[in-house]
């Protein structure tokens, strides 16, 4: 996208016709719904990914831990961890994937989101979703039903919260007659991704929004998806998807299903992931909490094996973690 051409976190992650990988938070195996999150460990492995030419880092956002529903998300808010984040990295991309905005009041979104623009350099890519945790929107006095909507006005006052001086902004959520929000992106927006639907339409959606992040699906249904997206849009904008992989130590071993994801060698993962990246898959964040071995051998793993078949797209200026 020409408006993003600059943008070191989009550049790092996104090429037409390419795919890159990324990790997604916790950087390590667990079962249950609670990761340990180690600090130290977790920044350890968050340079290591960058050293080895990972595109992202990605981090969910779950405003409350229902145990109902299994699993608490990211644990930490996802603004500041990705802070914290910036602040031990120096090239890879930031996202959040994704911030549900629907349970937030845009004016607080935009600043924590331009805040993270500012102070990570540019890295930052803003997953967005309209929330799937029937717990949340009661807890927060919101209608479910009013979730597309409140998802659209988000999107739309955040926008012109980045871009312009003393807006003002009549919605059912914000009354903004006077006051302004600093600090503006540097480009004057943020690159910003949809996650599943929202509550919109594909069409929306392309129209809205710089890219699509997806969930998980069977090769030709994702090839389906990606080509109406491709459709839908006049220019390129990214089309990027979860995985959940427990990966095998036996490099040959062949794939089985899992509740989530799958177990397989990486001979096989390369095969899968150059299957997606053909049906025009551009980005895919692995998640490694099905993982049956130490996060650190698989990243290695990893690292050395299968992101150099999709490595990121701008390299590493400078290399921060010795192997």
């Amino acid at each position: 996208m020409k408006k993003f051409e600059s943008h070191r976190g989009f550049n790092r992650t996104f090429r037409e016709g390419r795919m890159t990988l990324g990790l997604g938070f916790p950087l390590e195996a667990y079962t249950g719904s609670f990761p340990e999150m180690n600090l130290e460990e977790q920044m350890k492995h968050a340079r290591r990914a960058e050293d080895y030419g990972f595109a992202s880092l990605s981090v969910r956002d779950a405003p409350l831990y229902d145990p109902d529903f299994g699993d608490v998300g990211g644990l930490y808010d996802p603004f500041m961890f990705l802070t914290y984040v910036a602040a031990h990295t120096r090239e890879i991309a930031l996202v959040t994937g994704s911030i549900v905005t629907t349970l937030r009041n845009p004016i607080h979104t935009a600043k924590s989101a331009a805040t993270l623009e500012s102070l990570s350099g540019q890295r930052f890519l803003f997953g967005a979703a309209s929330g799937d945790r029937p717990v949340e929107f009661p807890a927060f006095k919101t209608d479910i039903d009013d979730k597309g909507k409140l998802f659209r006005e988000s999107l739309q006052a955040m926008r012109r919260l980045w871009s312009e001086e003393f807006p003002k902004i009549q919605t059912d959520r914000l009354n903004l007659t006077h006051g302004d929000v600093v600090p503006k992106p540097e480009l004057s927006d943020i690159p910003v991704f949809g996650t599943g639907y929202g509550g919109q339409t594909l069409e929306w959606l392309a129209e809205n929004t710089d890219g699509w992040f997806f969930y998980p699906q069977d090769l030709q249904g994702q090839k389906a998806l990606v080509a109406k997206w491709r459709q839908a849009t006049t220019e390129f904008k990214p089309f990027a998807q979860s995985l959940a992989v427990d990966l095998s130590e036996r490099p040959g071993e062949a794939p089985k299903k899992k509740p989530v994801g799958f177990r397989a060698g990486r001979n096989f993962l390369i095969d899968y992931l150059n299957a997606y990246q053909e049906a025009g898959v551009n980005h895919v964040m692995i998640s490694l909490k099905e993982s049956s071995r130490p996060a650190e051998e698989v990243i290695q793993e990893l690292g050395e094996y299968v992101v150099p078949k999709f490595p990121a797209i701008s390299k590493p200026k400078f290399t921060f973690f010795n192997k």
